[in-house]
């Protein structure tokens, strides 16, 4: 077969309808932007079932939400409704078709993707009549797909978002999907079943540790719901205005010693934090970050593998001190709490029994600094008013340049004078146990010593500092 001549223009024609045609292709596939509508004059409610799609019997529930409820929002809220625990990546989608356009959240534009920022998008600048509909992805490896349908205009708008309907339980975090959390509804309803997933679970009471307390697939309260609404939707405090609270209360008691520990962190001392000293103090965590790498799988009983004990153990210097073979977790509670004061940073999630660096922190695990600004970005932890006050008091002791092997009475003795008491007895100091000192103690390097470092360090103070000055 003779081979076609080109002669030059006809082969910049043929070049260029390549051209033409390959963009033509790029357009087809490229994911279209949503269209939002006009933000109306007057704020309107809706009335909307959400459908966990491809549960069997279905798992919905049905709130109102007032219109001008931003997408941001409407997340806290789904997953409130629904009862997931907000640890993975979600987006919204404006349809079901195979390139539908969707809405970025801010990992998303960190991640480099280009669109339409959900955080100033109000929900009727999605949906504005009955029958509307909005889908909402969650946990992009367990695939949790949403249908949001409008199934009434409310005139008169709730002040606050409600639920007013549901049936059955959210599934398990990490079950494994729909075919995961089928296979365990299913076993929960034959009364606990040995034969669940041998290959996961070794017998029933490995398995039933592992639910959630109480789970039961057909259990749903509709109190219980509006109670964890109202807990995610209420606007948060300021740190400035909970530390003002808290000052407030402190006189209002009567604690003077209170108010210098809170007042004077906020009035002098340095806040930075050298290059040397941030390698430092997040040491733990990074070696944390460096053994677990990309992910590594727990036991079937959720524990960290022998190997990976020791690993962590010998490189974070617990077994310099430690008296056993620091080989299991649960019997190693160094590696414990620096695994679970991890946990709660949000610097590792733990998802279908592996173990991880989340999304957040992965790309920044070789940067102290990032590290510890992820870190302080977390101070205090907690959400009820005891794990909060206890935080707060963990770091204005710390901030005023307090001695370590003080630390403790010095929290405890600040509790007891904003009122809080030991359990058992009231005329005791309450535990200053709390997250927040955990995280303290482990910057201040408690993990490499049988016994708390003694003395003022320094750098510790100068990150409470900063925290209370945030």
């Amino acid at each position: 077969m003779a081979s076609e001549k080109f002669e030059a223009p006809d082969l910049q024609k043929f070049i260029a309808s390549l051209r033409s045609d390959a963009d033509d292709l790029d357009d087809l596939w490229r994911r279209p932007e949503p269209q939002l509508l006009p933000v109306p004059s007057a704020v309107r409610g809706f009335r909307i079932r959400i459908d966990l799609q491809r549960t069997k019997p279905p798992v919905w529930r049905r709130v109102e939400v007032p219109g001008d409820i931003l997408l941001p929002r409407l997340h806290e809220v789904i997953q409130a409704a629904m009862g997931w625990a907000d640890s993975h990546l979600h987006r919204f989608r404006t349809s079901n078709d195979r390139n539908a356009p969707e809405f970025l959240t801010q990992f998303d534009l960190d991640e480099g993707g280009e669109g339409v920022l959900e955080d100033d998008v109000r929900l009727d600048q999605v949906i504005a009549d009955e029958g509307d509909r909005l889908w909402y992805d969650y946990d992009f490896g367990d695939d949790w797909k949403h249908l949001l349908r409008v199934e009434k205009v409310l005139d008169d708008p709730p002040s606050a978002p409600v639920c007013v309907g549901g049936k059955l339980a959210c599934p398990p975090e990490d079950c494994g999907g729909v075919w995961g959390y089928s296979e365990l509804a299913d076993w929960v309803r034959s009364d606990y079943d040995d034969a669940l997933r041998p290959e996961v679970f070794e017998n029933a009471e490995e398995g039933r540790a592992w639910l959630p307390d109480g789970w039961h697939p057909d259990a749903f309260d509709t109190d219980e719901t509006n109670e964890l609404i109202t807990a995610v939707t209420a606007e948060p405090i300021p740190v400035v205005e909970e530390l003002e609270s808290l000052l407030e209360l402190a006189q209002n008691r009567g604690a003077r010693g209170l108010r210098n520990a809170l007042a004077h962190p906020s009035a002098s001392g340095a806040t930075d934090v050298s290059t040397d000293d941030a390698a430092d103090l997040t040491e733990p965590f990074r070696v944390l970050l460096d053994v677990v790498g990309d992910g590594v799988t727990l036991t079937g009983s959720g524990y960290l593998k022998p190997a990976v004990v020791e690993q962590l153990a010998h490189r974070t210097g617990i077994t310099e001190w430690w008296n056993g073979k620091a080989n299991r977790e649960d019997l190693t509670w160094p590696v414990a709490d620096l695994r679970a004061t991890a946990r709660a940073l949000g610097l590792v999630s733990v998802r279908k029994g592996r173990i991880a660096p989340t999304q957040a922190i992965a790309r920044r695990r070789d940067d102290p600094h990032a590290i510890l600004r992820h870190i302080t970005g977390r101070l205090p932890l907690g959400t009820t008013p005891a794990e909060r006050h206890a935080g707060w008091m963990a770091l204005a002791v710390v901030a005023n340049e307090t001695p370590a092997e003080l630390w403790e009475a010095s929290i405890s003795e600040l509790l007891f004078d904003l009122g809080w008491r030991d359990r058992e007895d009231p005329y005791r100091v309450p535990s200053p146990d709390s997250l927040t000192l955990d995280t303290l103690n482990l910057l201040a390097g408690t993990i490499r010593a049988s016994w708390r470092p003694k003395g003022v360090n320094a750098a510790v103070a100068a990150i409470a500092r900063g925290v209370i000055r945030a």
